[in-house]
């Protein structure tokens, strides 16, 4: 690929809004109408979330951990799912929080961002906890290929409270991580003035996220939190800021609200099920952009 991860991301936002498919097979929430559930259901179900995303959305996010519960058969479904995103033009953010030293974390970075990839992916998250060298194989790799690495900041779970907002020197401790990572965030920086160094800034933290973008400059947000975790488009784009008559600064994740949506367990068709995911994305389109012209 010849043009920066960040411009990239930032065109289609621009174009189509900042919404991304979450893509999380949960057993539970696999609809019947795409069979069983296990490996071959969940690149099913996938593969026809992407015909219903495509177009419409900037991003896809795949949940790695969800396609790896099923072991190989799982991972092959995984790659279908990035290839065929890869293969119809769609940004793919491999969810898998990596995060590992030296030569092991040499593999993550090639085996997902490297130009040989069986499981093509653009941008992958990882997690700093151990230290800014973990990240350095995988922002090496972007850089080569042109990709983003997303680093976990500040998340949208309950129990990120217990570490990453533990104050050090008087501020919590993902405002040290992000401004730790201003190095990485300019050698990933595109001709936008974005970089993809992304951080993940929850949305169910808003005034975190306001914070972060002071820490953190120009670096993209992955926006965990909206919809079925409680918060809503205005707290979504909170660490975003106002460029002309637009916010930008990111991409908001959604999963559970598009993807599995009331009734689509029940759906009795495909192109039932077809109707209510893109009323779904369509709502969803609409909020955020709303949000983003606010």
């Amino acid at each position: 690929m010849t043009e920066n991860f960040a411009d990239r991301l930032v065109e289609r936002a621009r174009l189509l809004g900042p919404l991304c498919v979450g893509i999380d097979p949960h057993p539970a929430l696999i609809p019947p109408l795409f069979g069983p559930a296990g490996p071959d259901a969940a690149a099913s179900w996938g593969l026809a979330l992407l015909e219903r995303a495509a177009g419409k959305a900037a991003v896809v996010k795949p949940q790695a951990g969800l396609f790896e519960r099923w072991g190989s058969k799982g991972l092959a479904a995984l790659e279908r799912v990035c290839n065929a995103a890869t293969a119809q033009g769609m940004l793919v953010i491999l969810d898998a929080k990596r995060g590992d030293i030296g030569t092991t974390a040499d593999g993550y970075a090639e085996g997902y961002l490297g130009a040989a990839s069986p499981c093509p992916c653009d941008a992958i998250t990882v997690n700093p906890y151990m230290g800014v060298d973990t990240i350095e194989p995988f922002v090496k790799v972007a850089e080569k290929q042109n990709k983003g690495v997303v680093v976990l900041a500040r998340t949208s779970n309950p129990g990120s409270k217990d570490f990453q907002a533990k104050l050090i020197d008087g501020q919590p401790l993902y405002l040290h991580v992000a401004r730790s990572l201003l190095p990485m965030i300019a050698r990933l920086r595109g001709q936008s003035g974005w970089s993809g160094l992304m951080l993940v800034a929850g949305a169910t933290g808003p005034d975190d996220a306001a914070a972060l973008r002071e820490a953190a400059g120009d670096a993209l947000f992955l926006v965990p939190g909206y919809g079925a975790q409680g918060a809503g488009a205005a707290e979504a784009v909170a660490g975003f800021v106002k460029r002309g008559n637009l916010r930008e600064g990111g991409v908001v994740n959604a999963s559970r609200s598009v993807a599995s949506p009331e009734g689509s367990l029940q759906a009795g068709s495909t192109a039932e099920w077809s109707a209510l995911i893109d009323r779904a994305i369509a709502t969803a389109q609409a909020e955020l952009v709303a949000a983003t012209r606010a």
